[in-house]
């Protein structure tokens, strides 16, 4: 997440909404979020604490990216994050994301994404 940007407006962070998420197998001691930490949704260095080998003994396997200033959305897929430009934007695979986790996609995604 600390090198993820919209492509459109190249704001970061980038809000992460994890809908399914694995186990990893090992998990190196020493990795850290330098910049942003999007389990806890905030700056590394206004946050009083970080879980951070809790936060990387896991695999984000389906989820969203949501940018703050554009409001564009970014499916994750089957680990992929999904972030291309809209002009190159797969509509029907996103109708099939949103159709299997709508229940878990904020409204105001679900309005902007009925409008696509």
């Amino acid at each position: 997440m600390d090198i993820l940007a919209c492509p459109m407006c190249r704001n970061f962070p980038l809000r992460l909404i994890v809908f399914r998420r694995e186990s990893r197998y090992s998990v190196n001691e020493a990795m850290k979020c330098e910049l942003y930490c999007s389990y806890h949704d905030g700056m590394i260095e206004q946050l009083k604490e970080t879980k951070c080998v809790e936060c990387y003994s896991y695999e984000i396997m389906d989820g969203l990216l949501i940018c703050k200033r554009c409001g564009r959305w970014y499916a994750i897929i089957d680990e992929i994050p999904i972030m291309l430009p809209d002009n190159f934007r797969d509509r029907k695979r996103e109708k099939e994301f949103i159709e299997r986790w709508g229940d878990k996609i904020p409204p105001e995604v679900l309005k902007t994404a009925s409008m696509d």
